[in-house]
């Protein structure tokens, strides 16, 4: 993971939901489904110049469904479809653990997030957390990033748990993308 001499943009992206279907606790390679928009969406973004950081919960592996080793060969293959699509994604964290562990890292809690802005010499202010979930939206609150609510996934369910705090939302990831690319064009 390359550290930046400058202050990055990024968007930090759901998994689960944002950029593929969401199965209950995917534990193999075999059944991930990436949203035939994906790769797009995310090919869209870094040629805004952000960088693309996944951030998602993980407690199956917490609660023993399975392991990390699964869970590198689910994000390879994650890449490598997003690769062959045109995107690219520059860094994937994890939260490995369950609600009742009381980590830091898992969202709602910005402890990812702020990770990576750490790791990678990130600008939370010019940065976009997008995901389908509240704790997405609360995240990326937290962490002083602005907010996108994908209706993919939980989204159309979640969108009135999070009483409009996001500062856009769109049927699905491409759609939040040319979004934040009519904004960038505008130079906010």
């Amino acid at each position: 993971m390359k550290r930046f001499d400058t202050k990055q943009k990024a968007i930090f992206l759901d998994r689960d939901g944002t950029i593929c279907e969401d199965s209950d606790y995917l534990s193999s390679a075999a059944d991930l489904r990436v949203f035939e928009f994906s790769a797009a969406a995310i090919k869209l973004l870094r040629d805004l110049n952000f960088l693309i950081v996944i951030i998602t919960n993980q407690s199956g592996i917490g609660r023993g469904f399975f392991d990390i080793e699964a869970l590198d060969r689910i994000n390879r293959r994650l890449v490598d479809e997003i690769t062959a699509g045109g995107g690219s994604i520059d860094a994937i964290y994890f939260c490995p653990h369950t609600p009742s562990d009381n980590c830091s890292c898992r969202k709602p809690l910005p402890g990812m997030i702020e990770q990576a802005a750490g790791d990678l010499n990130i600008d939370l202010s010019s940065s976009w957390m997008i995901g389908d979930k509240s704790a997405d939206i609360e995240a990326g609150i937290a962490a002083g990033t602005k907010t996108g609510l994908v209706l993919t996934g939980y989204g159309k369910d979640e969108q009135r748990k999070v009483e409009k705090k996001y500062d856009l939302f769109a049927e699905n990831l491409f759609a939040l993308a040319r979004a934040i690319a009519s904004l960038e064009s505008d130079g906010e």
